[in-house]
């Protein structure tokens, strides 16, 4: 079965994973990997998977690794699903992705993750995560939050699509699972912690936005509601832990949860951390 889809997927050195996200879209009717000169053998694999892969190289400004994609490759299906490298599509999921792209009402459709940390899904403790990822071509594009060097990405990495028009939710889950290991996944955590710091800043001296965002039926929305009114409350590392842990019933998930939790509740930490940096030490903000 191919299914009139092209999939993007953004890399560098991704050579532990890239093998098993190519074959988790085999159905797609066109495979991009977008590549920032990997050198661990990553575009060796993809193509020999019989995926095109496209260099790129970022300049430091706008578009983004995504956003060139989208707008600068040779697509020539209707939609587009953006997958990252440690990602993973489901048979159910792509049968469901094959029902919902005939709608002709729906320009865009939000996914869901799970999440695997040590092992293990975080079923209860991480269990949100609705992202736009499958959308009609021309339909819309990564937003644009005036980021640039912070995390030294070239990637857009908690930009979300905006489209215009009508949105959907699929229920099966796209598989996030690193085969990276511990020491790995905190590196980048701290990484994350950077842009949002910087991130942070920003919203700060933006005004809440509108109450009937938390009501509506954009998850998008709703998100952005709940992140601004979050950023201004205090304790946040333990109301990180709290959440997640105990309210979210995260101590379901078996030991791996409370590692996780607890590294939550420490990203906050840092973020807090930079925060006060900039604000007492640099004079941001």
């Amino acid at each position: 079965m191919s299914l009139p889809i092209t999939v993007i997927i953004p890399a560098k050195n991704e050579a532990l994973n890239i093998r098993k996200a190519i074959d988790s879209v085999r159905w797609a009717e066109k495979v991009y990997v977008v590549d920032s000169h990997s050198k661990d053998g990553t575009v060796e694999i993809a193509e020999s998977m019989g995926a095109e892969v496209v260099q790129f190289d970022y300049d430091g400004g706008w578009p983004k690794k995504k956003n060139w994609a989208i707008r600068n490759l040779d697509i020539a299906t209707k939609w587009i699903l953006i997958l990252d490298a440690d990602e993973r599509v489901t048979d159910a999921l792509r049968d469901e992705m094959a029902a919902a792209i005939q709608n002709p009402d729906i320009v865009g459709y939000y996914l869901r993750w799970k999440f695997i940390f040590l092992g293990k899904w975080m079923k209860r403790s991480w269990n949100h995560g609705w992202m736009l990822r499958l959308f009609r071509k021309g339909a819309g594009e990564y937003e644009d939050l005036g980021m640039r060097d912070e995390g030294g990405w070239d990637n857009e990495v908690h930009e979300n699509i905006v489209v215009h028009g009508k949105t959907g939710t699929l229920e099966n889950h796209l598989i996030h699972d690193t085969n990276q290991d511990l020491s790995y996944w905190i590196r980048k955590q701290n990484e994350f912690s950077d842009w949002n710091a910087k991130r942070r800043l920003n919203q700060l001296e933006e005004a809440l936005p509108p109450m009937q965002d938390l009501l509506s039926n954009d998850p998008v929305k709703r998100r952005k509601f709940l992140k601004a009114l979050y950023i201004r409350m205090p304790g946040k590392p333990m109301l990180m832990f709290v959440y997640l842990y105990i309210i979210k019933r995260g101590f379901m998930d078996g030991r791996a949860s409370l590692f996780f939790c607890a590294l939550r509740a420490m990203h906050e930490l840092n973020i807090q951390a930079k925060i006060f940096e900039k604000q007492n030490l640099t004079g941001e903000h």
